[in-house]
């Protein structure tokens, strides 16, 4: 395994536009219209297995070649269900960058914690590499612009797992709220409710022999290992993860911007708490959100630890507008009038429902969004969630997590989605990385 001094060289000569192996450029592919995309998936616990479960579905255009994690136990187990799904076994290694080094991959998949989303993400273009990166796309508004800036530089497909965007019926009643369904749309509110259990108070033990937990931190500061953060609770921890919003309010407010067609707020703020039990858990458990543009605004409400469900849906989209509402999930949607009288409604088929309980989240959305990533390599598709759109809802979820910390209002720039004045908060953009394992381009 390379150590952070040589990572760090490594990355500086790919900002440099030398790639990421000295080899790795000359074996670039070109990928026709006819040939299967070569995936490397990387991080491999959880939701991870929707991605072997979307590209087993697309197999015929999409392959798994590499697989990566730094617990050799769950990559086993991967490497493993990957051989039975696609019917070839794929080069299992604990280190990343390894892969990255393949001239048979042309695709990584990322399904990392999210503090590792965009350095990954950036080293997989600097590869020659095309993305798909699961969200929160970024762990900070920092790597956000990082993130855009390297995409627009390489020019590689980069999709955020942002999956609604391609749900058939989503984009059917997206497109016409569009067209003047309910009027003018003005309001729309996410919600998501969950019973998520304490996590505890965590014990330094020794790490697990199985698990690399150098490179498992990556780019974070040094932690001792505590015997209750790998391999999920780290979502609830600021230096690894980025707290309910970013893990299930990317998807909600995601769409909310989608109908409501907006970009970047006047003003966020954010109200909420650890409410609910009293543990190690650093973001909230109950939360609510209000993004406000000149004549519209989107609110988000987060109940992770009481699943009492708003409009009869454990999460969801309410999209209000001057003729009527459209309240929208992964399930279908319905159509009120002003009165509230439904008007019209479409569900999916039973067997097909979503649950919030799920970690892993297999569904035909994320099918239909790896098609699209998909054929966006071998044909130039236009893709349903290009990582500059798609960015834009990570960026303004991360900066309503400082809004939350720092307990007061803030103002942004509208042309660029920068704090106005405002010092402390723009501070907060940007993380401290381990010396060594900062992301460049």
């Amino acid at each position: 395994m390379l150590t952070r001094r040589e990572f760090s060289k490594l990355v500086t000569t790919a900002a440099a536009g030398v790639a990421v192996s000295s080899t790795a450029k000359s074996y670039a592919r070109v990928i026709g219209a006819n040939e299967r995309v070569n995936f490397g998936v990387i991080g491999l616990n959880s939701r991870a297995y929707a991605h072997l479960s979307a590209l087993t579905t697309n197999k015929a255009n999409a392959a798994i070649t590499h697989v990566a994690d730094v617990d050799s136990v769950i990559l086993q187990k991967f490497a493993g269900e990957t051989e039975k799904s696609m019917g070839t076994a794929p080069k299992a290694d604990k280190d990343f960058r390894k892969l990255l080094e393949s001239k048979d991959v042309d695709a990584i998949t990322i399904a990392t914690p999210d503090h590792w989303h965009t350095p990954i993400a950036i080293l997989g273009m600097q590869a020659d590499k095309h993305v798909y990166v699961e969200k929160p796309c970024s762990h900070n508004p920092h790597e956000v612009e990082l993130l855009v800036a390297a995409q627009k530089k390489m020019g590689k497909q980069v999709q955020m797992g942002n999956q609604q965007r391609s749900s058939p019926h989503s984009i059917e009643i997206i497109d016409k709220i569009h067209n003047g369904l309910i009027g003018r749309a003005y309001y729309a509110k996410a919600w998501y409710c969950n019973t998520r259990k304490s996590m505890g108070t965590g014990k330094v033990v020794p790490v697990p022999a199985t698990l690399d937990w150098d490179l498992w931190q990556g780019p974070a500061p040094r932690q001792q290992y505590k015997d209750n953060v790998h391999p999920y609770n780290w979502h609830w921890l600021r230096i690894y993860g980025t707290g309910e919003t970013l893990n299930n309010g990317t998807h909600e407010v995601d769409v909310c911007r989608w109908a409501l067609q907006t970009v970047w707020p006047e003003r966020i703020t954010a109200s909420g708490g650890r409410y609910h039990f009293k543990d190690d858990w650093q973001f909230y458990d109950t939360l609510v959100t209000s993004f406000e543009y000149d004549d519209k605004m989107i609110s988000w409400e987060n109940m992770s630890t009481n699943g009492m469900p708003l409009y009869n849906r454990d999460r969801g989209s309410a999209i209000h507008g001057t003729e009527g509402t459209v309240i929208l999930d992964r399930d279908g949607y319905e159509v009120h009038d002003l009165k509230g009288k439904l008007v019209n409604e479409y569900k999916i088929p039973k067997d097909k429902k979503t649950s919030s309980a799920d970690l892993v989240g297999r569904d035909s959305m994320t099918d239909l969004h790896f098609a699209n990533l998909i054929d966006g390599i071998r044909t130039g598709a236009k893709l349903n969630s290009p990582i500059w759109d798609a960015s834009t809802s990570v960026a303004i979820l991360l900066m309503s997590n400082i809004a939350w910390e720092l307990n007061r209002e803030l103002k942004l720039d509208t042309k660029t989605g920068a704090f106005v004045g405002d010092a402390e908060a723009t501070k907060m953009r940007k993380r401290e990385y381990e010396k060594g394992w900062e992301p460049h381009i």
